[in-house]
């Protein structure tokens, strides 16, 4: 059973480990604010990935209306910027930690929501910059089921494959891994395993992507049916540990009988036409020489 759990949690591999991503809701629920990057050195420039979350769906909200200001010690060193909309639902952000090491504040204001306007909401998180990534300022009741719910953001291969995070095909997979791969605890434990096998190759493998522009085709060829197949797993609810796993055996199966199966028929389909030409090319020899015919 082990192993047919790795198998489900082998296409996450596009997954890296370098990025860090929290969620926190805004402080009367209307949006999740998640925030992603990569650790920041200090008075250096870190590109932050906002994504501003439907917290029913879970999907990208569109159409946005929000500001952002960063500060340290009461010190701004970005904005705070005019209220500035967003059709994607996500933003990259440069932002310049010049004040050296230490806890830098991340302030979030949201005044709309698809062209609507909405009662200010808020959300603040603290970046410690120097050793550590972003840590939300959460609740000391909820420090506990925050920790258990982290996630890795941004991608490697898939980034490199589909030539930004922001693809559909990058943020299905990221929504696949943390709305229910990680809902369980089985697929937290297992992606924690997997992690530290497939970061040991997948840098190389994004780096010579990016080197190769035919490689990157092959492996977006690689990749297409794995994404279709996950796909499938948006029209079905999964609330269980056995849940998980009889539709994660379907997939598993799935990938096996397109990756493995479909190439095998080929394989076999052409070493019988080749015996077939053989044949045919051996009977005409034998009658071109043979001088009683």
């Amino acid at each position: 059973m082990k192993i047919l759990l790795l198998l489900l949690l082998a296409p996450l591999f596009v997954l890296p480990a370098f990025a860090e991503t929290q969620t926190m809701p805004t402080d009367k629920g209307a949006l999740d604010v998640r925030l992603t990057h990569e650790p920041i050195e200090p008075n250096s420039q870190a590109r932050i990935t906002v994504d501003f979350i439907n917290p029913q769906t879970q999907k990208i909200q569109e159409h946005i209306d929000y500001t952002i200001a960063v500060s340290k010690d009461g010190e701004t060193v970005f904005g705070p910027i005019p209220l500035t909309h967003t059709s994607l639902g996500t933003v990259k952000i440069p932002i310049e930690f010049n004040l050296g090491e230490g806890i830098y504040s991340m302030d979030f204001e949201v005044e709309g929501i698809l062209f609507q306007p909405i009662p200010k909401e808020t959300v603040s998180f603290d970046i410690q910059v120097g050793e550590a990534d972003a840590q939300p300022i959460t609740p000391p009741e909820e420090e506990e089921e925050h920790d258990n719910n982290r996630e890795n953001g941004g991608c490697l291969i898939a980034t490199a494959t589909f030539g930004s995070e922001l693809a559909p095909q990058v943020q299905q997979l990221r929504e696949f891994r943390d709305n229910t791969v990680l809902q369980t605890a089985s697929g937290t434990a297992f992606m924690t395993t997997f992690n530290q096998f497939y970061y040991s190759f997948s840098p190389a493998i994004a780096d010579y992507e990016r080197e190769n522009s035919i490689f990157k085709e092959v492996m977006k060829i690689i990749l297409t049916p794995m994404l279709s197949s996950l796909s499938l797993l948006n029209n079905v609810g999964i609330d269980s540990e056995e849940e998980m796993l009889g539709y994660g055996i379907s997939i598993v199966l799935l990938n096996i009988g397109m990756y493995a199966g479909i190439p095998m028929l080929g394989i076999l389909k052409l070493c019988q036409i080749r015996k077939n030409w053989n044949l045919v090319t051996g009977n005409s020899s034998e009658v071109f020489m043979d001088p009683n015919r």
